[in-house]
C-alpha cells in the first residue's frame, strides 16, 4: 500500500500530537509498544490511559487516516485509538493493512483492534491472515497476535475459526517449529490468548464504549 507523511495531506501535525506525545517522559507508540501501561505499578498509568481514551474519542477519521497512511509508529499509535474507541468503521482498512503486513511492530496493533471490535468479520479478517502466514515458516510476523484475537473472538462469538490451526501438526505447530529454527522462542497457546486478553480487558474497564 502507498504511503505519505501526513504533512503532505494537511495533517503534518498528528504525528506530534498522538504517536509521540510524552504524557509519561516517552513518546506514547513507545509506550504502547511496549506495554508497560499495562503494569499497575506504572506511576503514569492512570495519566496515560485518561489521555489516550480522550484522544480514542476525540481524534478526527481524517486523523486516524493520516496516521494509517504513514510508518509504523503512526499507524501503531492509530490502531490503538481505533481499537480503544471501537471506530469499526475502520475494519476494512484495518484488515487491509494486516494482510499486507509491510512494516514491524504495527500489526500486533491491528490484531487488538479486531479483537476489539469482536464481531464475525473481524474473526473472518484473522483467519485470512493466518491462512496466508502461518504456512510462512520462514517469516514471524503476527502470527501469534492473530491466533491470540482469534481465539479471544471465538471464546466471545462461540465459533472455532481457530481449530483448523491448532490441531496436533497443523500450521500453527509446523509454523512454531519452522520459526523455532531460526532462533525464536516458543509459542503457547495460553500465551497468545493470554496476550490478547491483557490489553483487551484494559481497554473494556477503562474505556466508554
Amino acid at each position: 500500500m502507498p504511503f505519505q507523511h501526513p504533512e503532505e495531506i494537511g495533517y503534518g501535525y498528528v504525528i506530534e500530537r498522538y504517536a509521540a506525545r510524552k504524557d509519561s517522559g516517552y513518546a506514547r507508540y513507545l509506550v504502547l509498544k511496549s506495554g508497560r501501561f499495562l503494569r499497575p505499578e506504572w506511576p503514569h498509568a492512570e495519566q496515560f490511559v485518561r489521555r489516550l481514551i480522550d484522544d480514542s474519542a476525540t481524534i478526527t477519521d481524517g486523523e486516524l487516516e493520516a496516521l494509517l497512511g504513514y510508518e509504523w509508529r503512526s499507524r501503531l499509535t492509530a490502531a490503538w485509538l481505533i481499537g480503544v474507541g471501537r471506530r469499526a468503521t475502520f475494519r476494512e482498512r484495518i484488515g487491509g493493512l494486516l494482510l499486507a503486513s509491510e512494516f514491524c511492530f504495527s500489526g500486533g496493533a491491528y490484531c487488538f483492534a479486531l479483537a476489539r471490535f469482536g464481531t464475525h468479520a473481524d474473526a473472518e479478517i484473522l483467519t485470512a491472515y493466518l491462512d496466508r502466514y502461518l504456512p510462512r515458516t520462514d517469516l514471524r510476523y503476527d502470527q501469534p497476535a492473530a491466533l491470540g484475537a482469534l481465539l479471544r473472538l471465538d471464546a466471545h462469538l462461540g465459533t472455532r475459526h481457530a481449530g483448523r490451526f491448532i490441531q496436533p501438526d497443523g500450521l500453527w505447530d509446523e509454523w512454531v517449529k519452522g520459526v523455532g529454527r531460526l532462533g525464536y522462542p516458543r509459542h503457547t497457546l495460553a500465551e497468545q490468548r493470554r496476550w490478547t486478553d491483557l490489553p483487551c480487558e484494559f481497554a473494556n474497564g477503562w474505556s466508554r464504549s
